[in-house]
């Protein structure tokens, strides 16, 4: 095999071999335990290929370092997988000065369940606004309240589950 060939084969393999392991993350934090095991048994064997191209010729620097940039770039595409898919269930948590219920309301009306109670910080009562969303809703979301509130607190969790609520009717209409 030429020596382009090999870096091509080794970069490659590194880009894959991370990005699974990206997404066998993602379905094990998930509870997708099935999907995560088939997804291990493709990444360790590409792992375990890259890795004996690169041992086979461990005296060649060059195949090591192109083994390196290929996890570096491995680890990029597969955040930007996971930004694409956006699997999963966002909290998102949002302070306001707004009173009379106005964001509040906004936000429902745009069809987000939303609750709603008082709390106290440095400047006074606030109100604090909790909404369950789509992870993939979130980045409109965010551009909705810029224009809604742009002075609003706001704070965004991964959910892992939930069961029950306005949401989980939501997502079945």
């Amino acid at each position: 095999m030429s020596v382009a060939l090999t870096f091509a084969a080794i970069f490659f393999a590194k880009i894959v071999h991370v990005s699974l392991g990206t997404l066998r993350i993602i379905n094990l934090t998930r509870g997708n335990s099935v999907a995560a095991a088939v997804i291990g048994f493709f990444e360790a064997i590409i792992y375990l290929v890259a890795l004996s191209m690169v041992l086979s010729n461990i005296d060649q620097w060059s195949n090591i370092l192109v083994y390196g940039f290929g996890f570096a770039c491995g680890n990029y595409v597969g955040s930007k997988i996971e930004e694409k898919i956006a699997v999963g269930i966002a909290h998102v948590q949002v302070v306001t000065l707004q009173n009379c219920g106005t964001l509040e309301n906004s936000l429902r009306d745009e069809g987000y369940g939303v609750t709603s109670m008082p709390c106290y910080g440095k400047e006074g009562e606030h109100i604090n606004l909790r909404i369950m969303m789509k992870r993939r809703e979130v980045p409109a979301f965010l551009k909705k309240m810029k224009v809604l509130d742009p002075d609003a607190f706001i704070s965004i969790y991964d959910t892992r589950k939930i069961m029950g609520g306005y949401f989980t009717r939501m997502k079945h209409k």
